[in-house]
C-alpha cells in the first residue's frame, strides 16, 4: 500500500504528506523540485520514494504511472497545479496552456489510469484538489478558474459512475478558498480575503477524505460563499469575482 501526491515538494501537497505520513502510509512524493522533497524525506517516519516529474509534459505523465503501476497505489492525491492572473488576451499563451497541461491533462491521465487499477481491487481514494474558484466563473483569473471547474465537475461525475457502480473507490475534490502557499507568487496575485494555512487544509482534507466526503470545502468562510454562489444569478457572480480580481490589477479599471 502506498499514496502518491503530485505538487508534493511545497503547500498543501507537502502537508498532506505529513498527514498521511502520520498515519503510517508509505509515500511516493512527486514534483519538479528535488530539494524539498528530499528534505520533507528526512522528517517523515514512512517509506518515501521521490520522483522528479514535470506533469506537463503528457509523456511524462505516462512514464510516472509506469514507474509505480506495481505499487499498489491505494491513495492519488492529485495537487500539482498552478494559476495565470491577468486579463485573458494579455496572459502568455505557452504559460497557461502549460497550466491547462497540469490542472487538467495530467490529473484527467493519472486518476484514469490508477482508478482502473483500484476498481479491480474494488478499495482506495483518490483526492483532485480543485479549488472554491470551481463553483464561479472568473473574470481576469478564468483559464484558471476554468480549470478547477474542470476538475470539480470530473470528480463530482466520476463519483457519481463509481456509486452507481457500487463500487467502494472513493473519489473526492478538495475545494478551499485561498490557503498561505506559493501558489500567490507563482499567479502573481495577492489575496482579498485570509488566507488559511496548508497545515489546516491538509489535515482537513485527509480526515474527510477517508471519511469517504466526495466535496471537502474547508473554512467556515468558504463554505458560506459557496452557498450564496448556488443562489446568486450568473451575472452577480461574474460581477463580483472581476471586482475581487480587478483590484490585483491595480489601478482603477472598470
Amino acid at each position: 500500500m502506498a499514496a502518491l501526491i503530485t505538487g508534493a515538494s511545497s503547500g498543501i501537497g507537502r502537508d498532506i504528506a505529513r498527514e498521511l505520513a502520520k498515519k503510517g502510509i508509505p509515500l511516493i512524493l512527486v514534483a519538479r523540485r528535488l530539494e524539498p522533497m528530499e528534505e520533507l524525506k528526512k522528517e517523515l517516519s514512512v517509506p518515501v520514494e521521490i520522483i522528479t516529474c514535470d506533469l506537463s509534459k503528457k509523456e511524462n505523465v505516462y512514464s510516472l504511472y509506469e514507474k509505480v503501476k506495481d505499487k499498489q497505489v491505494e491513495i492519488l492525491i492529485n495537487n500539482a497545479g498552478f494559476g495565470v492572473f491577468g486579463r485573458f488576451c494579455d496572459t502568455d499563451t505557452e504559460r497557461e496552456t502549460e497550466m491547462i497541461a497540469t490542472n487538467i491533462t495530467a490529473l484527467h491521465i493519472l486518476m484514469k489510469l490508477f482508478l482502473r487499477d483500484m476498481k479491480k481491487r474494488d478499495y482506495g481514494y483518490i483526492l483532485n484538489v480543485a479549488s472554491s474558484a470551481a463553483f464561479l466563473p472568473g473574470p481576469l483569473f478564468a483559464s484558471y478558474y476554468a480549470s478547477k471547474a474542470y476538475v470539480y465537475r470530473l470528480t463530482r461525475a466520476v463519483s457519481y459512475e463509481l456509486k452507481k457502480e457500487g463500487s467502494h473507490v472513493c473519489v473526492s475534490a478538495l475545494c478551499p478558498g485561498p490557503v498561505a502557499t506559493e501558489f500567490d507568487s507563482v499567479a502573481n496575485v495577492k489575496f482579498s480575503i485570509p488566507a488559511l494555512s496548508s497545515e489546516y487544509v491538509a489535515k482537513y482534507a485527509v480526515n474527510k477524505m477517508l471519511e469517504r466526503k466526495k466535496v471537502i470545502v474547508p473554512g467556515f468562510v468558504m463554505k458560506a460563499g459557496r452557498t450564496l454562489a448556488k443562489l446568486a444569478p450568473e451575472n452577480m457572480q461574474m460581477y463580483f469575482a472581476y471586482n475581487t480580481q480587478r483590484k490585483k490589477l491595480g489601478g482603477d479599471e472598470r
